[in-house]
C-alpha cells in the first residue's frame, strides 16, 4: 500500500529515505495551497516514523492499529495543534501546553510527533514560544508544521525547519489518478480535478463529502438569480446569506467559499470572453460561461473577478461581513438571465 499519496512522489521518496536511513530532521515545514495534501503527507510521514510493522524501510503498512490511529489523528504520541476555528488564531497557551507534552518520553512510539496545522494563523507570541522547542529539540520529537506560504511565517521559524514546497500536480494527472485509484467516472473525475485546481486533497474531499458539491451547485444557481435581480432583491438576498442571528464565523466561512466559487466562474467567463484557449475550471458550467461571456465584455468580466477577489481579501480581515456582502451583491453586474 505504501504512502498512497496522490502526487508529490518526490516528497514521498525524500521523507521515506529520511526514515530508512535514520536521517530524520527534528522539524519539517510543508507549504502549499489548501487542499494540496500537506496534512496527508504529514500523517503518512508520521506513520512511516512509527509503524511497528513497515512493509519496507520508510514504508508504513497503513493497516495496523498504530497506522489507523494516526490516520484518525487519535494516536497518543501524535499531538495536533491548530486554531480553534479555521481563520482563527493559534494561541501561545496552546504552544505551551504542547511543550509540556513533548517533554515526556514517547508513550508507545519511536517518535513523539507534533503536527501544527495552518501555522500562518499562529499569534506572534505563539510563534516565538515555539522557537525554543525548535532551537533545543528533545530527543525522539519531530515537529511538522503546515502553512500556505513560508513568507507568512517568521524567518526564524522557517530557517529551523526542513521545508517541502508542495505544488498542485497537473490537472490531467489528478484526473487520471482519480479514475484509476478511486474508480471515479471520467466525467466526474475531470470536474473534480478542474474545480480543485489540481489539488488532490481538495478533489478527494469534494468526492467524499458530496454535500460540498451540492452546496456549490446552489451557490451557482444563486449567482444566476442575483445577476437578474434588482437592488431591492439583492438587499433581500444579503439577509438570506447573512442572517443576523446565526454564528458569525460560520457565516464568514460560507461566504468565503461562495466567493471562491463565483470567482472561479468569472475567471472562466473572462477567459472565454477574450477568446483564450485555456481550459475552464467549471467544466459543468460551459453553457452558463458561454452565455455570460457573450453578455459581458472582457473588461466587465475582469472587473467582476477583481471585485470578488477584493471581497475575499476583506473577508480575511475584521471587516463588517454583512456590509461587505451587501456591497458585493450591489456591485455585481446585472443582466436578464433567468
Amino acid at each position: 500500500m505504501g504512502w498512497d499519496m496522490l502526487g508529490h512522489e518526490w516528497a514521498v521518496q525524500l521523507l521515506s529515505e529520511h526514515v530508512a536511513h535514520n536521517q530524520v530532521r527534528h522539524a519539517y515545514l510543508f507549504t502549499g495551497p489548501q487542499g494540496v495534501g500537506r496534512r496527508t503527507l504529514a500523517l503518512r510521514f508520521t506513520q512511516a516514523l512509527n509503524c511497528p510493522q513497515p512493509t519496507a524501510p520508510g514504508e508504513p503498512c497503513r493497516t495496523c492499529r498504530t497506522c489507523q490511529q494516526i490516520e484518525r489523528m487519535a494516536y497518543p504520541d501524535l499531538a495536533v495543534v491548530q486554531a480553534e476555528a479555521r481563520g482563527g488564531t493559534l494561541k501561545v497557551d496552546q504552544i505551551r501546553e504542547l511543550q509540556r507534552s513533548l517533554a515526556l518520553k514517547p508513550y508507545a512510539a519511536n517518535y513523539r510527533v507534533a503536527l501544527l496545522l495552518h501555522f500562518e494563523e499562529a499569534h506572534p507570541s505563539a510563534a516565538n514560544a515555539l522557537l525554543k522547542t525548535l532551537e533545543e529539540p528533545a530527543p525522539q520529537v519531530v515537529l511538522m508544521l503546515t502553512a500556505e506560504d513560508a513568507e507568512l511565517l517568521l524567518p526564524t521559524i522557517v530557517s529551523r525547519c526542513e521545508m517541502l514546497r508542495l505544488r498542485p500536480p497537473a490537472i490531467e494527472t489528478v484526473q487520471r489518478e482519480l479514475e484509476t485509484h478511486w474508480d471515479i467516472p471520467p466525467e466526474k473525475a475531470m470536474l473534480l480535478a478542474h474545480i480543485s485546481g489540481g489539488r488532490p486533497g481538495y478533489a478527494l474531499q469534494l468526492f467524499h463529502e458530496k454535500s460540498q458539491l451540492e452546496q456549490r451547485e446552489r451557490w451557482l444557481k444563486d449567482h444566476q438569480k442575483i445577476l437578474a435581480a434588482n437592488r431591492v432583491q439583492r438587499f433581500a438576498f444579503a439577509e438570506i446569506l447573512h442572517p443576523r442571528e446565526k454564528d458569525k464565523e460560520k457565516i464568514k466561512e460560507d461566504l468565503r467559499n461562495m466567493c471562491l466559487v463565483w470567482s472561479s466562474l468569472w475567471r472562466d467567463i473572462f477567459m472565454r470572453a477574450t477568446g483564450a484557449t485555456i481550459p475552464v475550471i467549471n467544466t459543468d458550467q460551459e453553457e452558463t460561461i458561454d452565455t455570460l461571456a457573450a453578455e459581458f465584455d472582457p473588461e466587465t468580466a475582469w472587473c467582476t473577478f477583481q471585485l470578488l477577489e477584493r471581497t475575499l481579501r476583506l473577508l480575511e480581515t475584521n471587516v463588517n461581513t454583512r456590509l461587505a456582502i451587501e456591497v458585493l451583491l450591489l456591485d455585481l453586474p446585472q443582466n436578464a438571465v433567468k
